[in-house]
């Protein structure tokens, strides 16, 4: 119970990564408000809810600030805190340089950058009144060493990395922990849609010889959430099995 009653509030949580993150936190004694823009998430909530689970579903557009203003607020009500922010959602919008949309640049930049941003600076003034907390946001391999037709997604996830030095030198003497989680290739309906060759060629490349689980990332996100990580400020951990070094 490395979370107990703590309040954290995860985005991206309808599905994949953040869904297995909700749960993860909900089995370490959390309180979870599970955030996304896809509906769907009212349906995991209602599961969650019904196997005993402390938790509740806000549909939010992360990248408008109004959108997250309310979600905040209404976290607070609901739980009366926010210990844990997981600033977990994320998009692509994939295509060569020469071919890319400045539509499609733009909407990942709004989602995963300003997303972002909208979201720690809603939480943050709650945090610094209560002397603590957490902030972990999610970059990628793709923002360290970029990726083919990656033009937009690797240049938000570089983004979230220098935002996380910054705000853990700023908020470091407020209380608050600040740092990232680099994920490499996990086994997520993005990752497995793409045809089987191609991802036994990743696994070729990655020293583990193996695509991650969910789970990994959600370890990594508890561990950081969790008083055990008390000195870590201003970091990104690569959960990548050993592709980027």
């Amino acid at each position: 119970m490395r979370l107990k009653d703590k309040v954290a509030i995860i985005t991206g949580g309808a599905n994949g990564l953040g869904l297995e993150a909700a749960i993860t936190f909900i089995r370490e004694g959390a309180y979870v408000a599970l955030v996304d823009y896809d509906s769907s998430g009212s349906e995991r909530a209602a599961e969650l809810t019904a196997q005993g689970a402390n938790v509740e579903f806000f549909q939010v557009d992360v990248a408008s600030r109004e959108s997250v203003n309310e979600m905040v607020t209404a976290v607070l009500e609901r739980f009366g805190k926010v210990d844990v922010l997981i600033n977990n959602a994320g998009i692509t919008r994939d295509g060569m340089l020469t071919k890319l949309s400045e539509e499609d640049f733009q909407k990942v930049i709004d989602v995963n950058i300003n997303g972002v941003f909208n979201c720690t600076q809603a939480v943050v003034p709650h945090m610094i009144t209560a002397g603590s907390g957490k902030i972990i946001n999610t970059s990628s391999v793709s923002g360290v060493y970029g990726n083919v037709g990656q033009t937009n997604y690797a240049a938000s996830k570089a983004a979230v990395v220098g935002m996380t030095k910054t705000w853990a030198k700023e908020l470091g003497r407020k209380g608050i922990n600040v740092n990232a989680v680099a994920p490499g290739f996990i086994e997520t309906n993005m990752v497995l849609s793409v045809p089987e060759k191609v991802i036994e060629n990743l696994k070729k490349q990655i020293p583990l010889q193996r695509l991650g689980k969910p789970s990994d990332i959600a370890n990594a996100y508890l561990f950081l959430s969790s008083n055990e990580s008390d000195y870590i400020n201003g970091t990104t951990i690569h959960v990548d099995g050993g592709i980027v070094m």
